[in-house]
């Protein structure tokens, strides 16, 4: 099968569970001996560049212009305005301008088009602005598709309310369970004899960090909790300023050290205002770590079954719930394994992806 994988960011280029998803997708399915290609957009690049890695075929356009994170690129729209050889195409998220180019292929031509949905809304804009953008180009460019990728039954409710009637599969995001494992060496990046909370994630608004710093400098000092946060962005310099002894910034830590990194944690936090369904959360539990996170209807059946859900931007809320996690943290550690080896293996997503897009052969 030739695929065409549409996607606007790509690891290890850009990090994040979005990015990584695409990635391993395409990685694996040229392991099956499929023909995957995958077009993306590159800002630090000035013309069309080509390369093989991991065992497929990445087509890279210079950025033309940008509008909050979205890279528009002419290059894009050219590639696909001449692509005729491929059985399928594949694109990541409706929130980016190649997906509606893709989109808009697909209304022009034969190629079927399927697209995941990794998030509703951006964490780059207001909520109220992607609401708008939903219920116009959105919803067309989700209409265009012959399959919607959806990771929840409730994302799935979720996109049928915006007026979607394209066919939609669930597909649950999962992750590797040999990798992220209880057993296994320590990351000596943290260093602590107390309980640790992990924060996993961009350092942007949507992620809403200063939640995080702000629940933990609050609870008891008895408890000797400390945080660590794992990633970067445009806010870790004010962050910085807010927190006390008790948080520590590790920066971006390779993927490949992150197994390590959740076996240190006792428990991981994530107050987001939007997510889809973070691979963070997954990992954490295939790990042994619980989570306290954000209350998104659509995810917090998963997060529930191995830790508690708040209302976004509740501090104390996360102070009350990260103090009853950590006193069952052994216990419901063993209930989130038990969850992603049972319903989120990252080996079940790939196939079953992949037997959708070859039933359009």
């Amino acid at each position: 099968m030739r695929i065409l994988r549409v996607a606007q960011k790509l690891y290890p280029d850009v990090k994040g569970g979005g990015a990584y998803h695409t990635h391993a997708m395409s990685r694996d399915q040229a392991a099956m001996g499929h023909d995957v290609t995958v077009l993306t957009v590159d800002p630090e690049r000035k013309r069309r560049h080509l390369e093989e890695r991991d065992g497929y075929t990445i087509i890279r356009y210079p950025v033309s212009a940008s509008v909050l994170g979205n890279g528009i690129t002419a290059g894009v729209a050219s590639f696909l305005q001449a692509a005729e050889e491929y059985d399928v195409m594949h694109a990541h998220s409706h929130l980016y301008f190649s997906t509606n180019l893709a989109a808009l292929k697909r209304r022009l031509e034969d190629i079927p088009l399927a697209i995941t949905n990794h998030g509703l809304y951006s964490q780059n804009a207001p909520e109220w602005l992607f609401d708008l953008y939903l219920r116009s180009v959105g919803r067309w460019t989700f209409n265009q598709a012959d399959v919607v990728f959806c990771y929840t039954n409730e994302d799935r409710s979720r996109v049928r309310e915006l007026g979607v009637d394209s066919r939609i599969e669930v597909v649950a995001n999962g992750v590797d369970t040999e990798r992220f494992t209880p057993e296994g060496k320590v990351s000596e990046l943290i260093d602590h004899d107390g309980p640790v909370v992990l924060f996993v994630g961009r350092l942007v608004e949507g992620k809403r960090p200063q939640d995080a710093v702000r629940a933990v400098s609050e609870l008891p000092e008895e408890l000797n909790v400390k945080l660590y946060i794992v990633g970067e962005g445009p806010m870790r310099s004010g962050l910085e300023d807010m927190a006390a002894g008790a948080v520590e910034f590790l920066g971006h830590v390779p993927y490949d050290k992150m197994p390590a990194v959740y076996r240190a944690g006792d428990v991981l936090v994530l107050p987001s205002r939007a997510e889809g369904l973070p691979r963070t959360v997954l990992e954490a539990f295939a790990s042994g770590v619980p989570v306290v996170s954000s209350y998104l209807g659509h995810t917090a059946p998963v997060v529930q079954a191995a830790g508690e859900t708040v209302e976004i931007g509740d501090v104390e809320g996360y102070v009350s719930a990260l103090e009853r996690v950590l006193d069952r943290s052994q216990e419901l550690g063993g209930d989130g394994r038990q969850t992603v080896v049972e319903e989120f293996r990252w080996q079940d997503t790939v196939e079953r992806t992949t037997a959708v897009l070859q039933s359009f052969r």
